[in-house]
């Protein structure tokens, strides 16, 4: 049986290391840390959360994420495995401790009898062999330089944000209380599952102008690429109107102060814990292109955050991404190399859930080829077939952009009887994806 070399261990990477070795067939997982460090990561391990420790939601009936979670459950993915292991209370959202995570996973993936590891960093494009590359938005830039010559395209790239992680013993807890938006969750644990800080009117103002003025990471001469819309720096947001943090991130709306239950706050920041002992939480949203001295000034400024200490400050990185739909075809291998296939972050997906989702179809993909086989992609009215539908020519390729699964991926609800309600129309989505990806999986 050939084997099957796979370049990355990152969320796709490891999800498609699992999936092939679990159909039979040999894998070398190649990962360059820690021999070759990055800007983000800290560890070694496989599958470390860099920038939130956050799957988002887990509702399968109501939300695209969450029929996500759903689908690679069902396809048996070792991520959402793990993460269920590893769980911590964050309301209706699936987040994990990061480390005992990242931890398990790598120690899952050692003991496969399939699985074997090299720590190297791949610089060139291999010649022949079955390969995936899953190196994520910190691809090296000299493999990165490869993959440009290969397919004779301009690099794409947009700029991603790191939030900040607080030390819990920190908080001031006579000002801050716990509480999850609309007291969400069916344990105890779940409704007070995040931090709450208020702000009144005047503070929200003092720390926008702040937040204006702070020193902030530039960009080097030429460098124009854009930042994700789902993870813009606070300090973004707040240049595009000085409400915005306060209809976005911060927005009061669903929270009672427990200390002065009659006074609506004007904004909070939230956090959510970020370890099982509950001895970090990282602040929800407040991604940060802030210089280290600046952060620690500012977000001090914050109501319950005065004497704040930080495990980690935030900060900001290039993530690249290769033009998917010009340059993959249906089966995710390079149209020009097909002995080589993409998957996760690096095609165009954007979150730890989607770029899993997309190492799974990999594996899978490539374990059939393997056998001799062709495994289609799920149907497009699935969350994993929307997403390579989208990425594999879906999308308009001179326009194309890192996206998150959502249902104007899929192919619309038939609304004959009249107009549904959302609630109506997103149970219909996620039944119709059910069944089609029960029947794709059998």
């Amino acid at each position: 049986m050939d084997t099957l070399h796979i370049i990355g261990g990152g969320m796709a990477g490891t999800e498609a290391a699992w999936a092939a070795a679990n159909a039979g067939i040999p894998v070398v997982i190649h990962e360059m840390r820690p021999v070759v460090k990055t800007f983000a990561h800290r560890t070694g391990d496989f599958a470390e959360m860099v920038c939130s420790n956050s799957f988002r939601s887990d509702d399968h009936e109501q939300n695209a994420v969450g029929l996500l979670h759903w689908e690679m459950r069902t396809a048996g993915g070792l991520v959402m495995e793990m993460a269920e292991k590893h769980r911590l209370p964050a309301g209706g959202a699936l987040a994990v401790d990061r480390d005992p995570f990242a931890a398990a996973v790598t120690a899952k993936l050692k003991s496969h009898p399939l699985i074997s590891t090299s720590y190297e960093e791949v610089t060139d494009l291999p010649s022949s062999g079955h390969w995936i590359i899953a190196t994520g938005p910190l691809t090296s830039p000299t493999l990165a330089q490869a993959i440009k010559q290969a397919t004779g395209a301009e690099a794409l790239a947009f700029f991603d944000a790191i939030a900040p992680i607080v030390y819990a013993d920190s908080i001031d807890m006579d000002t801050a209380w716990l509480q999850s938006r609309y007291d969400k969750g069916e344990t105890e644990d779940e409704q007070k599952a995040y931090i709450n800080c208020p702000m009144t009117r005047d503070e929200y103002e003092a720390f926008i102008d702040a937040l204006l003025a702070a020193d902030k990471t530039e960009f080097h001469e030429g460098e124009t690429a854009g930042y994700f819309d789902g993870c813009l720096p606070i300090e973004v947001m707040a240049e595009r109107g000085r409400e915005t943090l306060r209809h976005g991130p911060m927005k009061p709306v669903g929270l009672t102060n427990a200390h002065n239950p009659t006074v609506k706050p004007y904004a909070v920041v939230q956090l959510r814990r970020d370890n099982k002992l509950g001895t970090l939480y990282n602040i929800v949203g407040f991604q940060t292109k802030m210089k280290y001295g600046a952060q620690t000034a500012v977000f001090k400024m914050i109501p319950g955050l005065q004497g704040a200490s930080f495990a980690r400050l935030g900060g900001i990185h290039r993530n690249t991404f290769i033009n998917s739909p010009t340059l993959l075809d249906h089966q995710m291998r390079l149209k020009t190399h097909p002995h080589i296939r993409f998957a996760g972050q690096i095609t165009g997906v954007e979150g730890y859930v989607e770029s899993a989702a997309m190492g799974l179809l990999a594996g899978r993909m490539a374990a059939a080829e393997i056998k001799g086989e062709t495994l289609p992609p799920p149907p497009a009215q699935t969350a994993m077939g929307a997403l390579i539908t989208h990425i594999t020519g879906g999308a308009e390729a001179k326009t194309f952009q890192p996206m998150n699964v959502n249902f104007g991926l899929f192919p619309p609800i038939d609304a004959k009887g009249g107009r549904r309600g959302r609630t109506v129309r997103y149970k219909a989505y996620t039944d119709r994806a059910k069944q089609a990806f029960t029947e794709w999986l059998s």
